[in-house]
């Protein structure tokens, strides 16, 4: 299927748009961030990891699930790697720059570009726009799909990730660079939002880390589409969504930012597994 893309103006978020994300469970805004801004958000994440002085044996995401680094990092900015960027005793292959997989989670309230980027208007306008109730920014990462060695990401539902009661997650992932198939762009399953919650993800008993199935239907209801877009792009991602990113097999990066937010109205269960410390409240836009 084609897929429909928009670009912000004036009006806001229109009612085309709107149809568009109550039908898919995604919305692709083109233009969304500057070549500016992704320079300017690109040159900070350098700053970051220049600034960053790795552990002889870095935490891999996918790995991470006993980590307290992880565990820990709801309200801090900390970095993780790729599982084939060390070697088989955990060390670092390659430089850092091209061996992290992702940095989180509270970019939005700790560095002051992030926060700039992330609480400007277009956000407050296109949440107010989506009938987002009370959003509260709760989660933001850098997500970079190294060349020849991005790992893919299955299948998933945020929601099964980030819980209120009831669920009110939705995410904002903004493309640094251009975003194809061969690089590990997006892939979304259009309406597959209306289905039900298929996993919950959280802190079970001492902190251990658990999945639960909530629904066995043998599948997310519908084949996936790539969202390939250009750099700029913010694509809006409806908690219940399901989608995934292929592998970046190809010589070019693919760096991306995402937000998410949830209803500050709602509970926010102690089980998530992200939390913050007793002082440091989620903000708005």
């Amino acid at each position: 299927m084609s897929v429909d893309r928009f670009t912000m103006t004036e009006e806001g978020v229109t009612q085309a748009m709107r149809a568009a994300y109550d039908r898919d469970g995604f919305l692709v805004v083109e233009g969304f961030a500057s070549p500016e801004e992704c320079g300017a958000l690109s040159a900070r994440i350098d700053s970051l990891i220049d600034a960053w002085e790795a552990p002889e044996n870095p935490t891999v995401f996918g790995a991470h699930a006993a980590d307290r680094y992880f565990l820990d990092s709801g309200d801090q900015i900390r970095f993780f790697f790729e599982a084939d960027a060390v070697d088989e005793a955990g060390r670092p292959n390659r430089p850092v720059p091209t061996a992290l997989n992702k940095i989180g989670h509270a970019l939005h309230d700790l560095d002051p570009v992030f926060d700039g980027f992330f609480r400007s208007d277009r956000f407050r306008t296109l949440s107010q726009g989506l009938d987002l109730h009370d959003p509260r920014l709760l989660q933001s990462m850098v997500i970079f799909k190294q060349p020849g060695i991005g790992a893919p990401v299955g299948m998933h539902q945020d929601a099964t990730f980030l819980r209120t009661d009831p669920p009110s997650v939705t995410g904002f992932w903004i493309a640094l660079e251009d975003a194809s198939l061969d690089n590990g762009c997006l892939l979304a399953v259009p309406g597959g939002h209306r289905g039900p919650l298929r996993k919950r993800f959280g802190r079970g008993e001492g902190d251990v880390l658990e999945t639960r199935i909530l629904a066995e239907d043998g599948g997310f209801g519908g084949k996936p589409v790539p969202l390939e877009v250009p750099a700029g792009t913010l694509i809006v991602l409806h908690g219940f969504l399901p989608h995934a990113s292929g592998p970046n097999r190809s010589p070019r990066s693919r760096r991306a930012v995402t937000l998410h937010t949830i209803d500050g109205a709602l509970p926010y269960p102690e089980d998530n597994w992200l939390q913050r410390r007793a002082g440091m409240k989620l903000r708005g836009f």
